[in-house]
């Protein structure tokens, strides 16, 4: 911009000379900048802080910092509000689950926090504090991957090598076709932690001699390179408690009860397992009954009761929290040998659970697909053989409900269907199992949480519309960037629905929880 006046400075005049003010004099509004906070605590330490919520505020607040302790150390500041713990938004979340989330991250996790004025302006200011989460990551953030490796006839098919000039990081070279390959490593990937050791604190010779001991599998953490960069870039750990763990053997399953007239319809026993534990074991499903319809499993343990871990309560304790939830309960099952195979690892089981938000007899299990070696990568030109099943499904509720149940990746967004009642609404609409929900009543609802989207269903009445379509459909339109429709859409009117009913199963007449159930077998 050319000057069409010339001025002379008179210092006489000062900052007064109106020719000095050449600019709006008010501080330009600055975006809300989260901070990252690892905290890692040694043995006999506390972490160092109180994790408040207060009355007539927001948020998750951190108080009462002891003084050079490892809160502090650590960069927290006193009013800070937490936004995501271990890249877990937590903002939205209730107090207690928050607090769990913390305690079952052990002595090693990361915090996201804003400090007190920036977060209250951003309130104020009426920001996604999600999305300012996110976009504090970086465009080359991708999550770590808990890989499992079952051995194979050849071996564990992956070869491990230290980076050049980088002490303590190691890439990952998987064997085409091979049982690391399957389990969802890809080459160039950084490894990050093997087998409950992580690989910065171990020499190549060891970790080359776990890799030849492994007799029957192994499980790794790694990450792309530039996810790497992104956390580097950060300061910031990565952790399993951070990871993609879709490709784990063994996932909790949160399940949601409804009772019926006469109970559950299971048993509850408190068995005797190995060194010395006792754990409460689920016995007798009776068919038919809301435990079965909603996929309790006969032989898993209960972990918790409405998010309330089992392990230290006794057998009286879980059957009167069962009973005082009232009509609806919320119980966390896992096979006994996933708890031993989390054991070994150094991890809690419940910092990979899937909620099945109305229970379901199967959970989502993502099969990866496998390209052999001598087929060339298919360009995306070349994918027109695929045709996504993209459905309007329109339900009128029955006597049960909707006759469909529906199911979510815990931390993840989006909505699948996870079971369909035989002979439901569910089922003549031509619902199928493992259907992504794209919209519901015409609300695209692909970013949402399952809450969110039962708050959806709750909106209706007796009629439903769900845009479907299958998961390999889905997958290859997102990858092609073409929308989700069907060829002809039908007019809907303004539906309604009650969530509890549209994923509850139907009631049924069961055996209640008995007091018998409080006798030990061993094993």
């Amino acid at each position: 911009m050319e000057l069409t006046e010339r001025f002379t400075f008179n210092p006489k005049e000062g900052i007064d000379n109106p020719a000095m003010v050449t600019t709006d004099d008010t501080e330009p509004v600055s975006k809300p900048s989260p901070r990252v906070c690892v905290l890692r605590r040694g043995e006999g330490e506390t972490f160092g802080f109180q994790l408040c919520e207060e009355t007539g505020r927001q948020g998750h607040i951190i108080r009462q910092l002891e003084s050079l302790g490892v809160a502090e150390r650590s960069g927290l500041k006193d009013g800070d509000r937490l936004l995501e713990v271990n890249e877990m938004f937590v903002d939205n979340v209730g107090h207690k689950e928050v607090a769990r989330r913390i305690q079952l991250s052990g002595s090693h996790f990361c915090f996201l926090v804003l400090d007190e004025k920036a977060y209250e302006r951003a309130v104020s200011e009426g920001r996604d504090l999600k999305e300012l989460a996110e976009a504090s990551r970086g465009e080359g953030w991708r999550p770590p991957r808990l890989c499992h490796i079952t051995r194979d006839a050849p071996g564990l098919g992956l070869k491990i090598q230290p980076v050049e000039g980088e002490k303590g990081k190691f890439t990952v070279s998987p064997v085409k076709g091979g049982a690391a390959e399957k389990a969802g490593v890809k080459k160039g990937d950084r490894l990050i932690w093997i087998d409950g050791a992580m690989a910065s604190e171990l020499p190549h010779s060891v970790i080359s001699k776990l890799v030849k001991k492994c007799k029957n599998h192994m499980t790794v953490l790694v990450i792309d390179s530039d996810g790497e960069k992104s956390y580097a870039h950060r300061k910031m750990a990565i952790l399993p408690a951070m990871a993609d763990a879709e490709n784990m053997p063994y996932r909790p399953r949160r399940l949601h009860l409804v009772k019926g007239p006469e109970g559950y319809g299971f048993l509850l026993r408190q068995e005797k397992a190995g060194a010395g534990r006792t754990v409460h074991m689920v016995r007798e499903v009776d068919k038919g009954s809301p435990a079965e319809t909603g996929s309790v499993k006969e032989g898993e343990m209960l972990l918790e009761v409405n998010g309330e871990p089992t392990e230290s309560l006794s057998h009286a304790q879980v059957v009167s929290k069962i009973r005082e939830s009232g009509q609806k309960v919320i119980l966390t099952t896992m096979p006994p040998q996933g708890q031993d195979f989390y054991t070994k690892l150094g991890l809690s089981p419940l910092l990979f659970c899937v909620d099945v938000a109305s229970g379901s007899p199967e959970e989502l299990k993502e099969t990866p697909v496998m390209v052999k070696p001598e087929v060339p990568p298919v360009e995306p030109q070349e994918d027109v053989q695929i045709n996504p099943n993209v459905r309007r499904c329109i339900l009128e509720r029955g006597s049960a409900g909707f006759g469909f149940h529906l199911g979510c990746v815990q931390q993840k967004p989006g909505t699948f269907i996870n079971q369909v009642e035989a002979g439901g609404p569910g089922q003549s609409s031509g619902l199928l199992q493992g259907d992504v929900v794209v919209e519901v009543n015409g609300q695209n609802v692909e970013k949402e949480s399952v809450e969110d989207v039962t708050l959806h269903l709750k909106r209706g009445g007796d009629t439903l519309s769900l845009l479907v379509v299958d998961q390999k459909g889905y997958d290859w339109l997102k990858k092609n960037g073409k929308p989700i429709t069907v060829n002809k859409l039908e007019p809907i009117s303004e539906v309604e629905e009650n969530a509890a009913s549209a994923a509850e199963p139907p009631t049924l007449k069961t055996d209640d929880l008995s007091d018998d159930s409080t006798s030990e077998d061993e094993h």
